[in-house]
């Protein structure tokens, strides 16, 4: 028998919160402090931040010198010299950045922090880690398939493709927003919502590293509901809803806030996008067609 296989079970009993893990201080190549950066999250109503200021950690210790501002705040460092950057998500260390990057995601582990890509198709060759690489990889938790600051440099904010090929191999590696934020006119460009069971660290880090959230540039998504192979996905604000199976393929087109489609047993997977205005959208985490017994 086919069924899915998905992060987003049990939602009524978890509150959906804002947060973006990837902003700059001028600890690193930002041009504002910890503090002028997080009152900017706060008053944009985010729950959740994370610096990732480059091969430097942000941790407990400088957290508590800092008015949080209400939002709960991630231990981070962003992975930069020789090689692709990575996100160290809630480090406890810092990890040293070796050319050989199998090594550096090895160094972090699978316990409570992980490792996302970030941008892969920054830069003139639209290749800032290539599809290779994130073949070749193992143990690293996600990819952001958007970031803001992309789109004001060469390359492209977007890595929706690299993320399909992944996928198709049934790999689970989950999508990610982000800012990417240097200064204030970045802030707000790309950000996730976690379906968190508690609103603290431990669980912001529970629904991340179990995929239980969506990435947004601008649409809001209010239910994801899964029945058999039945996947209903509503929205507040989309024009049009796509649902994208194995290699990339269409395999539905809603032009409405919601889509309701049974997807096909012979599919390896289906992600959602939810197109708004402009560049607002919103990408679903992959559900994932499984065998079970029965």
């Amino acid at each position: 028998m086919k069924v899915l296989d998905h992060p987003y079970t049990d939602l009524s009993s978890g509150q959906w919160l804002k947060g973006n893990l990837h902003a700059h201080s001028n600890h690193s190549d930002g041009t504002r402090s910890h503090q002028q950066v997080i009152d900017d999250y706060a008053e944009r109503g985010y729950d959740f931040l994370m610096f990732a200021d480059h091969d430097c950690l942000t941790d407990q210790d400088r957290y508590e010198r800092l008015d949080n501002r209400g939002m709960v705040l991630i231990p981070g460092n962003e992975i930069t010299a020789g090689g692709p950057h990575m996100l160290h998500v809630n480090a406890d260390r810092l990890i040293r950045p070796i050319r050989q990057r199998q090594a550096v995601i090895d160094n972090v582990g699978d316990g409570d922090s992980f490792i996302i890509i970030n941008h892969p198709n920054q830069g003139s060759s639209f290749d800032h880690c290539p599809a290779s690489l994130l073949r070749q990889w193992r143990g690293y938790r996600g990819i952001e398939v958007y970031n803001g600051m992309c789109g004001a440099d060469r390359g492209s904010p977007y890595a929706l493709g690299k993320w399909d090929m992944v996928l198709a191999e049934g790999r689970k590696v989950w999508g990610f927003a982000s800012d990417d934020s240097h200064t204030a006119a970045d802030v707000g460009l790309g950000w996730i919502m976690a379906c968190c069971r508690r609103r603290s660290l431990g669980g912001i880090m529970a629904a991340l590293k179990a995929g239980r959230f969506y990435a947004s540039t601008g649409v809001t998504i209010k239910n994801i509901s899964v029945r058999g192979l039945n996947v209903r996905i509503e929205t507040e604000d989309a024009a049009r809803i796509v649902a994208i199976a194995t290699g990339g393929k269409r395999i539905a087109v809603a032009d409405r806030p919601g889509i309701d489609i049974d997807v096909p047993p012979h599919v390896k997977y289906v992600r959602f996008e939810c197109w708004g205005t402009g560049e607002q959208f919103a990408w679903t985490q992959p559900f994932f067609v499984s065998n079970v017994a029965g």
